[in-house]
C-alpha cells in the first residue's frame, strides 16, 4: 500500500512539472524506481535492463493515449504482449503484478505471431524477430497498438519506440510518425524524456 501512495504521488508530481527534459527524465526514473522497488528491498543487486525495460514498458501506458477502437472496455485487462523470445522472464510478470492503468488490470501475454496481437495495447518485439522485423511491422500497420523495442534502427524502421542506451542508462527514442499514423496520442511530457523525437518521414519511409 505504501508503494502504491508512492508511486501515485510521484506520478500526480510529474503531471505538474512541465519545466524541460531534465525534470521530467528525474520523475520517470522515479516512478521506474518504486516499481523496482520490491526486488531492491529484497537485497538483489542493481536492476537489470530488463527489468528497468519492464518498468518502462508500464509506464510508457500511462502516457499514451488509445482511440476508442483500440482501447479495452472497463472490464477488462491492459494487455503488454512480448512477441518472440522472452527477454523477460519473470520480471515483466513480477513488475506489472496488482498495477493498474485507468481501471483496467494490467497483465503480461507472450505471442508468437503478430496476428495474435489483437488484445495487445502495447507490444514488445524481442530481438529475436530481428530478421522478420519488417514483415512484422507491415502486418501491425495502422494497427492501434503500441509498438516497442531494443532491436537496433527500431524507431527508424517504423517501429513506435525503442530502447537505447545511453550513459549506461536504458533511454529511449520515439518514431512519432509511427505513432500517428496508429491513431496513438504521447502526451508531451513522455516526448520530452525521449533522446530522439522523429518527426518527419525519410525518403523511403
Amino acid at each position: 500500500m505504501k508503494r502504491e501512495s508512492q508511486k501515485a504521488a510521484a506520478a500526480q508530481e510529474c503531471g505538474r512539472l512541465t519545466r524541460g527534459r531534465g525534470v521530467w527524465l528525474q520523475c520517470m526514473a522515479a516512478l521506474v524506481y518504486l516499481l523496482l522497488a520490491g526486488s531492491i528491498a529484497l537485497g538483489q543487486q542493481k536492476p537489470s535492463e530488463y527489468q528497468v525495460e519492464a518498468a518502462y514498458l508500464y509506464n510508457f501506458g500511462r502516457f499514451v493515449e488509445w482511440p476508442p477502437k483500440g482501447a479495452t472496455n472497463q472490464n477488462s485487462s491492459f494487455t503488454i504482449c512480448v512477441l518472440g523470445e522472452d527477454p523477460f522472464g519473470p520480471a515483466l510478470d513480477a513488475t506489472l503484478a496488482g498495477e493498474t492503468i485507468g481501471n483496467q488490470r494490467v497483465m503480461a501475454r507472450r505471442i508468437s505471431s503478430p496476428q495474435m496481437s489483437a488484445d495487445c495495447q502495447i507490444l514488445f518485439i524481442s530481438s529475436s524477430e530481428a530478421s522478420r522485423l519488417n514483415k512484422i511491422i507491415e502486418a501491425l500497420d495502422k494497427n492501434a497498438i503500441l509498438t516497442v523495442s531494443d532491436i537496433p534502427q527500431f524507431s527508424q524502421r517504423q517501429g513506435m519506440i525503442q530502447f537505447v542506451l545511453e550513459e549506461n542508462r536504458i533511454r529511449f527514442e520515439v518514431n512519432l510518425i509511427a505513432t500517428q499514423r496508429a491513431g496513438l496520442t504521447l502526451s508531451s511530457e513522455l516526448l520530452k524524456v525521449a533522446t530522439a523525437v522523429r518527426k518527419n518521414p525519410q525518403p523511403g519511409d
